[in-house]
């Protein structure tokens, strides 16, 4: 009776000690843990963890998107490039050559613009940017199917960046062109140009000594020195 009894004790002792064991294995998983697991495994097998902190896979960036981001930073040092205003969105069609003066016009970019874009917004996201694309081409290319026309348009924009225009030249005013011209110039300031307009230089700012000999106003100056100097011809035999 008293083996029996020690028996059961040591029992009771080894099913307290694993209990957490045999109760984990009949718990049922809820839907809720189920959807926690599958999104885990969803983020390691992507090489990123869940909440997108620590990414080591990197977002693949298409050449339309650079493009549209690239746009969206012109000109603004605090633009992020994830939207368009509606300056950038019309030098975007106009430098990629979405308008042609004859089926898009300027015009037609700025509806479809005031279109796209919400209410109480000035600029587009880049969904909001196909779209836009998307109504033009389909008015652009007329005799394509809309995916066709969508495509067309699409490579006029990949890889391109805003074009650059070069320095913008001055219009002189008829002031300034008075002031400047040297043919009007009187008393000394006419005597630092020759009659090219191009600067004497030293010569037009220092009266300068003439140590020749020769008066003032001599017209026959230099004469001499050729005359001496001529070589003499030999008379024939």
């Amino acid at each position: 009776m008293t083996e029996q009894k020690d028996n059961m004790d040591d029992f009771k002792v080894q099913t307290a000690k694993h209990s957490n064991i045999s109760t984990a294995q009949l718990r049922p998983q809820n839907d809720h843990s189920r959807d926690r697991m599958s999104k885990r495994l969803s983020s390691e097998s992507n090489g990123t963890s869940e909440g997108g902190v620590g990414s080591s896979t990197p977002v693949e960036v298409t050449a339309l998107e650079e493009s549209f981001r690239r746009f969206a930073i012109h000109g603004d040092t605090r633009a992020t490039g994830k939207e368009l205003h509606g300056k950038n969105w019309s030098k975007l069609c106009k430098d990629c050559g979405v308008i042609d003066s004859k089926n898009i016009t300027l015009t037609d970019v700025d509806i479809v613009f005031s279109k796209v874009k919400k209410k109480s917004s000035r600029t587009i996201t880049f969904d909001e940017f196909k779209v836009a694309l998307g109504e033009l081409a389909r008015k652009k290319y007329k005799e394509k199917t809309g995916e066709e026309a969508e495509g067309e348009v699409f490579k006029l924009i990949e890889g391109k960046s805003p074009v650059i225009a070069g320095v913008t030249r001055a219009v002189a005013s008829p002031t300034v062109s008075r002031l400047t011209d040297t043919t009007k110039f009187t008393g000394s300031h006419k005597e630092r140009f020759d009659n090219s307009g191009r600067g004497k230089g030293k010569a037009g700012r220092v009266d300068l000594v003439d140590t020749s000999g020769y008066v003032a106003g001599y017209k026959h100056r230099g004469s001499y020195e050729k005359k001496i100097t001529k070589p003499s011809v030999a008379k024939p035999m």
